[in-house]
C-alpha cells in the first residue's frame, strides 16, 4: 500500500498536500481500494469557506456512495475537472492526477492535528 511521507492524512481516509497557504486534498491509496471502482465525483462547494471535518463533496464507486470530509478548514477553490471525464484517476493515481479539490487554509494549526504517514500506516494496518 502507498502512503507517501510528505503527505499528512485524517481518520478518514483523506489526505492532504501543503504547500505555502494552499493545498490538494484526495482519499488515500487505503480508501480507493475500500471503495472499489469510482465511477462519480461531486463537489458542488468550489468557492465555499468549510469547517475543518465538514463534507466538501461525494464519491461513488460501483457499491457505495461515500462523504468526502475536509482534513483543516479553507476555501475551496478549485475542484480537479479531469474527474468529471475520468474518475478512475483516483483508482490509478490517487496521489497525483487523482487529487480532488485544492483549498486555500483558513487556520494553517489544524495541520499539527492530522496524521503523519507513520500514524496512518498504523490505522490502515492495525
Amino acid at each position: 500500500m502507498n502512503i507517501p511521507e510528505e503527505l499528512k492524512f485524517t481518520n478518514d481516509h483523506e489526505w492532504i498536500k501543503i504547500d505555502g497557504d494552499e493545498a490538494l486534498v484526495g482519499i488515500t491509496d487505503f480508501a480507493q481500494k475500500e471503495l472499489g471502482d469510482i465511477v462519480f465525483v461531486e463537489v458542488e462547494t468550489e468557492g465555499e469557506e468549510l469547517e475543518k471535518e465538514e463534507a466538501f463533496g461525494t464519491i461513488e464507486a460501483v457499491k457505495t456512495v461515500s462523504d468526502m470530509f475536509m482534513p483543516i478548514s479553507g476555501e475551496v477553490l478549485e475542484f480537479n475537472k479531469e474527474l468529471e471525464d475520468a474518475p478512475e484517476l483516483i483508482n490509478t493515481d490517487p496521489y497525483g492526477k487523482g487529487w480532488i479539490i485544492k483549498i486555500k487554509l483558513s487556520n494553517p494549526d489544524e495541520v499539527n492535528d492530522l496524521l503523519d504517514s507513520t500514524q496512518y500506516k498504523e490505522i490502515v494496518e492495525g
